[in-house]
């Protein structure tokens, strides 16, 4: 009987986690759960029609994957083909959260092609089954679709590959 009752469980486990050439379980982050660092509803609908690089990250390890980023920016991709979205995990630091809306407010206007959102209390993980206090990274196609993923620090054989994802994908 209790192997009966985890089968289940652990489908539904396998269902919400991401995959290569899958797309994410849909979620809307709004009110309490969070939203965009400027205000209103973001919802993960909006990662199609062009090649998105989501960061979901632990404000601790927030510059773990700077390197990537920086290769990103200096690529010069096409704005009106590739966007980012960086979801802040606020319940994975120490951190007060108004310190944390400042500088992301501060990023916001620094960086203002990257969508900024808060994930007040890891709904993300919950959804999509990433790794809580670190710093992922998916990849998504242009129809939504995982064409990569890495959880930690991207090494410079990884930022290759993103790099040639973004362009082979746009």
């Amino acid at each position: 009987m209790k192997k009966m009752l985890l089968l289940p469980f652990l489908l539904s486990l396998s269902l919400s986690a991401v995959e290569l050439g899958k797309t994410l379980p849909s979620i809307t982050l709004d009110g309490d759960k969070g939203g965009r660092v400027t205000g209103g509803a973001w919802s993960s609908s909006e990662l199609q029609g062009k090649v998105h690089l989501v960061f979901y990250v632990d404000p601790d390890e927030s510059d773990l994957n700077n390197a990537l980023s920086d290769a990103v920016k200096a690529s010069e991709p096409d704005r009106s083909k590739f966007a980012s979205v960086a979801i802040i995990n606020m319940a994975a630091t120490w951190k007060p959260n108004f310190a944390i809306q400042s500088v992301l407010e501060g990023k916001q206007e620094k960086f203002p092609h990257t969508t900024y959102v808060k994930d007040m209390d890891r709904h993300i993980i919950e959804a999509w089954d990433v790794a809580d206090d670190n710093n992922d990274i998916i990849l998504l196609d242009k129809s939504g679709k995982i064409i990569y993923i890495h959880e930690g620090e991207v090494d410079a054989d990884g930022i290759k590959e993103v790099l040639s994802l973004i362009k082979e994908n746009m």
